[in-house]
């Protein structure tokens, strides 16, 4: 089981394929698990690097509070170990703020972003209050209660469910309310047009309570492209893995043409 040490914390990470590579970023609760349709399509072509951020799933427990910048900076560690200078960075949910913290503080090691169902900042009532749950049972130590309500709700098939639910199982309840505390809070709408990477938004055409984020996103990025996925809700990496690989190959062939080999490696 590969395992990266970053400052006395063990990381577990996955790296499949050749080419360009691209991070996949999990929100709370969820592990590198939620990727697994991505990681065995789009690794045919790509370097699909995956990883449990700390707290969830194989990683270790953090006793630093789990927030975006030391994720970032984790994913950093990570890619430094791979021996890689830049990545296609993608993050599901709230890992798609995620991306967009990396994409203002961390360009440099970046060559474009991808937003599936993200966010820029919490706003709306519905999301405050499914966060805020989140944030209450981890409080209270419910993380079977979460890992069946949300491994549930993004698996199609019994066997997923049950890869998804065993991996949520292992995480670590104050971290993962750390993580959804700082999505919570979180707030970059002021900064988007700072990021001069491109960035593919995806979201579900069922998803009606992200509609006005995929809205604000859209008006604020510079350099975006805002894709909606037919039937499809929230739990796009799982519940419509056919349509988003095709997007992901479409976005990254399409903004690679200039990039050699030794722009990422």
């Amino acid at each position: 089981m590969p395992m990266l040490d970053v400052d006395g914390i063990s990381l577990y990470f996955n790296v499949k394929g050749q080419g360009i590579p691209i991070v996949f970023i999990h929100p709370p609760v969820l592990t590198s698990m939620n990727f697994k349709n991505q990681i065995e399509e789009l690794s045919q072509e790509f370097q699909v690097i995956t990883f449990d951020i700390r707290g969830h799933g194989r990683s270790q427990d953090s006793k630093p509070p789990v927030t975006y910048p030391l994720i970032v900076e984790d994913i950093k560690h990570l890619l430094d170990h791979l021996k890689i200078k830049k990545a296609f960075i993608c993050g599901y949910s709230t890992g798609g703020s995620i991306v967009l913290e990396y994409l203002l503080n961390s360009a440099d090691w970046a060559l474009g972003g991808i937003v599936i169902g993200g966010i820029s900042e919490v706003r709306d009532k519905y999301l405050k209050q499914k966060i805020s749950l989140g944030i209450s049972l981890a409080n209270k130590g419910a993380v079977p209660i979460l890992a069946l309500s949300i491994s549930w709700s993004n698996s199609n098939t019994q066997k997923l469910f049950n890869m998804m639910f065993n991996e949520a199982l292992k995480g670590d309840a104050r971290n993962i309310e750390q993580y959804y505390h700082y999505s919570l809070h979180y707030n970059c709408t002021h900064q988007l047009e700072k990021i001069n990477l491109p960035i593919l938004l995806v979201y579900g055409k069922k998803d009606k309570p992200f509609y006005h984020y995929a809205k604000l996103l859209h008006d604020k990025l510079p350099y975006k492209e805002l894709k909606f996925i037919d039937h499809a809700k929230h739990q796009i990496p799982t519940k419509a893995a056919n349509d988003l690989n095709e997007m992901i190959k479409h976005f990254i062939y399409t903004h690679n043409e200039m990039n050699t080999d030794e722009t990422y490696l």
